[in-house]
């Protein structure tokens, strides 16, 4: 399994350039069953990261563009009427893919970006009173722009929970950005990114992911840690329960991309800021960065 887990990162390395980390990240969220925020501004290569994780593992890929008239039934289908049977038929929506990217999610209304919550989390959606199952693996990549807030929703903290992880991409160096003209100049296009694992493989990694050890003194500081947001006088909402479960399944993930069948409290202290950040409100305009950093320190493992 760690053979197909170099041949992912490597795929994913031949489209996106100097990345490793943010790569790494994805696929943590991905191997864990969760879905990932990217909060990072325009042309970093988000859509690319989205597509090329499609091409190589085989699997479909559906984009919603977000925008203020998008509706519900955008994203989930809708049953249409057909003159010739006489009778409504399904006409499924971008969710019933493997890889959903949700570009500038917060541009969507508050009733629109509802329509993701059972998806995200149960991964079926409900049209008519009839439940339809979304393809297995079911991955969401959202986007949003942190610095262009005119015409858009923040998303509600029901909505914040159901991200695994959150992380921003950020500006390449000087290197990456001069290897990425080299990559452009010789016309290297996205479908030469082939797949490198299938979608049954996947779903055995994401069974070993589940085996991985996580020791109970391990568990008792994860549960400190999120304990300790919600008593911190610097901090209005805490992380709930569902952010505890993630923050474990994170590292199980993050320990096994690693090469290891047990994970370890750096693995914990790495992840928690990509993991809790985004569930918690600070009070006064704190960054919830600086905050999470601090609870680090402090919490003893």
């Amino acid at each position: 399994m760690r053979e197909k887990i170099t041949q992912l990162k490597a795929n994913l390395g031949q489209t996106i350039v100097g990345k490793s980390e943010s790569i790494e990240l994805v696929l943590v969220a991905m191997l864990a069953g969760g879905h990932v925020l990217l909060e990072d501004v325009p042309g970093v290569g988000k859509t690319l990261l989205a597509k090329s994780l499609a091409r190589s593992i085989d699997g479909t890929f559906g984009r919603i563009q977000c925008t203020p008239d998008l509706l519900p039934t955008d994203i989930t289908g809708t049953n249409i009427w057909n003159p010739n049977t006489r009778e409504f038929e399904f006409l499924a929506g971008p969710v019933f893919n493997n890889i959903l990217l949700t570009d500038e999610i917060n541009r969507a209304t508050p009733r629109t970006q509802s329509a993701l919550l059972e998806v995200m989390e149960e991964k079926q959606v409900t049209v008519d009173n009839q439940s339809r199952l979304v393809p297995s693996p079911f991955f969401v990549i959202a986007t949003q722009n942190p610095i262009e807030y005119q015409g858009t929703f923040p998303l509600p903290e029901a909505q914040m929970d159901r991200f695994l992880l959150s992380l921003s991409l950020g500006y390449p160096t000087a290197a990456e950005e001069l290897a990425m003209l080299q990559l452009h100049q010789t016309n290297q296009k996205l479908a030469e990114v082939k797949p490198c694992i299938s979608l049954s493989e996947m779903a055995g990694l994401r069974e070993a992911v589940n085996q991985v050890k996580v020791e109970l003194s391990l568990q008792q500081y994860i549960v400190n840690l999120v304990r300790a947001s919600r008593e911190d006088e610097e901090i209005t909402l805490g992380v709930s329960p569902r952010g505890t479960v993630a923050l474990q399944k994170s590292a199980q993930a993050f320990a096994f991309l690693q090469g290891r069948d047990y994970a370890i409290p750096d693995d914990v202290k790495f992840l928690a800021p990509h993991v809790l950040c985004h569930r918690l409100i600070p009070t006064g305009g704190k960054r919830a960065n600086t905050v999470v950093d601090r609870l680090l320190r402090t919490v003893a493992i």
